[in-house]
């Protein structure tokens, strides 16, 4: 049975969520070249910040979704291998540097919410996101960011499992490699939300 995105997406219940989309993460200090330049080969930043402004302009509110630590990781968990790697810089994503920030192209515009997190990989457990969609009467959450790896597959699974629905906007994430990423779009986010483009999530705002 068809989806009807433009059901699915109605301002009134959506938020457009982006996940990691920091500059120390993907931006100009990135801290992992080889997910950035992926970002960068598949436009990520671009389109996102395309879906953004289209958000904005429909009454759809913008929420960051970003990873920031305490100089003394005081808090932060070491409890997987790909935060131990985080962690062995001292100054990665340190609460107010410009490595925590959210990347120039996306804002954050003033009527975005940032949500930060200082453990885990994912950005609902421990934080304030859920009660923030909620309050703003949130159904529907739009995913963009990194990474489909760890990130976004997080996202959609917590997403849903708190009983959102999701919509993952395919050219506006990326895993590495970048097959991979294409084979957990394939096989995984798609047994867990609605996959769609940039150019469909804005078609379905304009309706």
């Amino acid at each position: 049975m068809p989806i009807d995105l433009v059901e699915l997406l109605a301002p009134g219940h959506t938020a457009m969520l982006t996940m990691e989309m920091q500059r120390g993460v993907i931006g100009d200090l990135a801290a992992v070249p080889d997910l950035a330049a992926e970002v960068a080969s598949q436009s990520v930043i671009t389109n996102a910040a395309r879906l953004a402004t289209a958000a904005r302009r429909a009454g759809v509110r913008v929420v960051h979704c970003t990873a920031e630590f305490r100089a003394d990781r005081a808090g932060s968990a070491v409890n997987a291998p790909m935060l131990a790697v985080m962690m062995r810089n001292p100054t990665h994503l340190e609460v107010g540097s410009p490595a925590a920030e959210v990347v120039g192209e996306l804002g954050p515009h003033p009527s975005d919410v940032v949500s930060s997190r200082r453990h885990g990989i994912s950005p609902f457990t421990g934080t304030d996101l859920d009660s923030i969609l909620r309050n703003l009467g949130v159904t529907t959450v739009v995913a963009t960011g990194v990474s489909v790896n760890l990130g976004v597959l997080g996202l959609a699974i917590e997403a849903v499992n708190l009983g959102y629905r999701v919509a993952v906007v395919t050219d506006a994430v990326a895993g590495v490699p970048r097959e991979y990423g294409r084979a957990v779009i394939d096989n995984t986010i798609a047994l867990l939300a609605t996959r769609v483009a940039v150019d469909d999530v804005i078609a379905a705002w304009k309706a």
